[in-house]
């Protein structure tokens, strides 16, 4: 057959269904292979999504008071009671301490000075000793701003309420002339601040990029492995209908783990859906389309199934985990992560996952990113369909 006629005149869809067809029972007829269609995704969702939180909450705290006066103990108070901090030790010997924080059973340590209260009733500064584990810095620097702004309030109220006393003025007033400009945050489009809320549409987009390229790459490999391609370079598909009957079982796949990866999104970790659905249906296809044809191009340059796995999880992983904005923001890369990550498709989609599970965003804010993710679908399986022969290349 001629390979050179337009792609039109080479699709014969009777011929397509059946490859693809074909393909379906052997996927169902392999356990393994079914499993990772169906099972793994899911299972992925579930792992990081229970395991993986940027929250940093009720942080192991000892408090060390050698004061022991009504002041000193109120102080404490506020920080053993609350959810920011848990209480592992009150009191204690420092060298103790010390230990308990070098075998992580601490995360922070609070030392009151011997004269705290007396200092405070005086007038007179009083100063607190403050050790923060200082191993994982993006944890350390957070306890740091809670126990600031914890230690902030607790220096206003008691002001204030020193202010009070001595002049007469309602402790509300007081505490407005202290703090003549206040702040007022309401937080868009997450009212509870929840980490999982904005990692779980990037979840889906993180499987979504492994999951499609495995089974793709594999799926063509396996045929060369086994030899069965021969038959299909002896036979009259050409390579168009074989391409993409070959592939439509895995699009189809993937589209329906998509599906019960946002329903888990939703059930599960309670992630709202404020969105249109038809707009994310639409690149959530294009999106999986385009994985797909990462597996596309890796099986056509690899002759095995282990050198496809390698392959594949070379050119997914990293990317997907470091480059798409999922734990590090894209503004905080550096100029050439930056230049990277706006190289791979896996960005553009979690903008739209996330958009339109929180944010209700029309289709023209996100065409950018949609038409992007055209580009690469119509690129990689351009470049896939250019690398397949028909015939064996020697």
């Amino acid at each position: 057959m001629n390979e050179n006629k337009s792609l039109p005149h080479l699709l014969n869809w009777t011929r397509i269904f059946v490859v693809a067809y074909k393909e379906w029972r052997e996927i169902i007829r392999d356990r393994l292979f079914f499993i990772l269609a169906f099972v793994v995704p899911s299972l992925l969702m579930l792992l990081f999504g229970y395991g993986l939180s940027l929250d940093v909450e009720n942080i192991p705290l000892a408090i060390v008071d050698y004061d022991q006066s009504s002041v000193s103990r109120d102080y404490a108070h506020k920080f053993s009671d609350s959810r920011y901090f848990s209480l592992k030790q009150q009191g204690g010997h420092e060298a103790k301490l010390e230990q308990m924080l070098m075998d992580n059973s601490l995360r922070a340590v609070l030392v009151i000075p011997p004269d705290f209260g007396k200092s405070l009733m005086a007038g007179k500064p009083a100063h607190v000793q403050t050790w923060i584990d200082g191993t994982f810095p993006f944890r350390a620097l957070t306890a740091r701003g809670y126990i600031t702004a914890m230690n902030a309030a607790i220096s206003v109220e008691h002001l204030s309420t020193s202010v009070s006393a001595q002049t007469g003025l309602s402790k509300s007033q007081v505490q407005q002339l202290l703090q003549p400009v206040s702040i007022e945050v309401r937080y868009l489009y997450n009212q509870e601040v929840k980490s999982i809320w904005s990692l779980a549409p990037k979840l889906i987009m993180v499987i979504l990029m492994l999951s499609p390229p495995f089974l793709t790459a594999l799926g063509v490999v396996r045929e060369k492995e086994s030899g069965a391609i021969y038959n299909v370079y002896a036979s009259t598909l050409s390579r168009a209908e074989y391409l993409i009957g070959k592939l439509l079982p895995y699009v189809g796949i993937s589209v329906v783990n998509a599906g019960l990866l946002s329903v888990m999104a939703w059930l599960l970790f309670g992630t709202p859906f404020k969105g249109n659905l038809l707009l994310f249906f639409i690149a959530t296809v294009l999106y999986v389309v385009c994985t797909t044809g990462i597996g596309l191009l890796v099986s056509v340059m690899v002759s095995t199934q282990v050198a496809a796995m390698v392959g594949t999880a070379i050119v997914t992983v990293v990317p997907a985990v470091l480059y798409s904005g999922m734990i590090i923001p894209i503004p905080s890369l550096s100029a050439v992560a930056s230049v990277i990550a706006h190289l791979l498709p896996g960005m553009y989609y979690a903008e739209i996952a996330t958009a339109c599970f929180l944010k209700d965003v029309s289709v023209f804010s996100l065409w950018d990113d949609l038409c992007i993710l055209l580009l690469y679908t119509l690129a990689l399986f351009s470049a896939g369909y250019l690398q397949f022969h028909k015939r064996p290349v020697r």
